[in-house]
């Protein structure tokens, strides 16, 4: 009986966040590469951002949506956090970035290191009984090429309910990345040759569908990280598509399946 394939991962998150995973997957036996699907970039004209320091001080809370999110806004606003301001944030990454921009963990709203999912509505499960009427929470997020903001609205949704006053900023961009073409030669053969590509973004997958929409997506081996992002994968006509555990620890026995 002949060996059995060792799968190749492709991982698509922004070339600094691609790291960490990358290196998970090597320390599992995976070969594994990076191919960036989106680029983070600071806001051209970062005084946008000044109504944001007026409003500072009468924060109840700060979302951010992702490690990113903490990383320019912190940078760009110049603001530090309110004794008893809370952060909120998704996921471990996040949290990592806002002790490193200087919150106090005691500060930290999160969901559980356990969490089965990092999403807004695990955030809310946990922050929810916190939130009363008349409080104001500021939502940090990304934005398009063109300054249009970026991200699901439905925590919001969830604090107006609530009578909370919601305020929201983008602190960065995301853009197509420059690849060159015979970068995307190759991935179309990574593609093509059943390689797993790896998605933290829904965006990511809709703008690379949008970009190359006569690739042959029928073909195409996707893992998710969650199932948002699998059932976007599905729609656009990704052959195959496995949800991933939200932990990169956990990541071993869905490796171990693939083939």
């Amino acid at each position: 009986m002949g060996a059995v394939p060792q799968p190749h991962v492709i991982v698509t998150r922004p070339a600094a966040q691609a790291q960490p995973w990358l290196h998970g997957l090597q320390a599992l036996g995976v070969r594994a590469d990076a191919f960036a699907l989106l680029d983070i970039a600071p806001l051209p004209d970062p005084t946008v951002l000044a109504p944001v320091r007026a409003l500072w001080p009468t924060l109840h809370a700060v979302m951010f949506v992702s490690a990113n999110a903490v990383q320019h806004f912190m940078q760009q606003a110049q603001v530090r956090p309110q004794p008893g301001q809370q952060a909120w944030a998704t996921g471990p990454g996040t949290v990592a970035a806002l002790v490193k921009a200087g919150w106090p963990m005691a500060q930290i709203v999160s969901p559980s290191a356990d969490s089965a999912h990092w999403d807004s509505e695990a955030l809310w499960a946990v922050a929810q009984a916190q939130v009363h009427a008349g409080q104001q929470v500021l939502i940090v997020r990304g934005a398009d090429e063109q300054a249009q903001m970026q991200g699901r609205d439905w925590l919001a949704q969830q604090l107006v309910a609530a009578g909370v006053q919601v305020h929201a900023c983008a602190a960065y961009v995301r853009q197509a990345p420059q690849h060159m073409p015979a970068q995307w030669a190759q991935a179309r053969q990574w593609l093509e040759q059943g390689s797993w590509w790896l998605f933290s973004s829904s965006q990511a997958a809709r703008e690379w569908f949008q970009m190359c929409p006569d690739w042959p997506w029928s073909q195409g081996r996707a893992l998710a990280t969650h199932p948002r992002i699998a059932e976007q994968l599905r729609q656009l006509g990704w052959g195959r598509v496995q949800l991933m555990p939200a932990h990169l620890q956990q990541w071993g026995e869905s490796i171990e399946c693939l083939t």
